[in-house]
């Protein structure tokens, strides 16, 4: 196997189901003029956990997800796969914000029902890193690399995870929590880049 690409290690962690908002979605599921309440702070700066809960919806069943703030521009649904066969809807592995296409469901809040047409996805694997740390790792924005995480018993590499680079972003790997499961990223859990 190949040498890791850098020293430094960065946290790596698990993103548990959850959705994101739009103002005009936000209105019709809690009410007109309604805003999202802080819950708790996230890693990526600007992030947090809503207070705000819904039901999403699929064909199969039914699973109550909470909502990311702040609102964006699109409704979007991030699930894991395994997530995906208890709704019983098919999303596509997308990078976050890539909704085009992908899978349909229903929002149900204590104040309306949204449908989509689209917005379900399963989120790409993905590194975020400030552009000091990605030039000093020698990876760009949207670069594809291998992430090795050697956890006792459950050491494994991550292909096609996408570098995402950005001045508000700090070093952190996200995976899903089937990916979280398959490598025993519990706890405190740490990857390298390598190619």
């Amino acid at each position: 196997m190949e040498e890791p690409l850098m020293s430094e290690r960065f946290i790596v962690e698990t993103s548990a189901r959850h959705l994101h908002v739009t103002e005009e979605d936000l209105e019709t599921l809690f009410g007109k003029g309604a805003k999202l309440h802080y819950k708790k702070e996230l890693s990526q700066p600007g992030q947090y956990a809503c207070e705000e809960r819904v039901d999403v919806v699929g064909p199969k069943k039914t699973l109550n997800m909470s909502i990311i703030g702040p609102c964006r521009p699109s409704t979007q649904v991030e699930i894991a796969l395994t997530d995906a066969r208890t709704l019983g809807v098919p999303p596509p592995v997308r990078e976050s914000g890539d909704v085009e296409n992908s899978a349909p469901c229903k929002l149900v809040g204590p104040c309306g029902e949204v449908e989509l047409k689209q917005g379900v996805i399963a989120a790409k694997r993905h590194v975020h890193l400030d552009p000091e740390t990605a030039e000093k790792i020698g990876v760009k924005d949207k670069e594809i690399v291998s992430v090795k995480i050697d956890n006792p018993g459950r050491a494994l590499v991550f292909g096609d995870v996408v570098i995402r680079v950005s001045p508000s972003f700090r070093p952190a790997m996200h995976i899903d929590t089937d990916e979280s499961n398959a490598a025993c990223a519990f706890g405190e859990c740490y990857g390298e880049i390598i190619k």
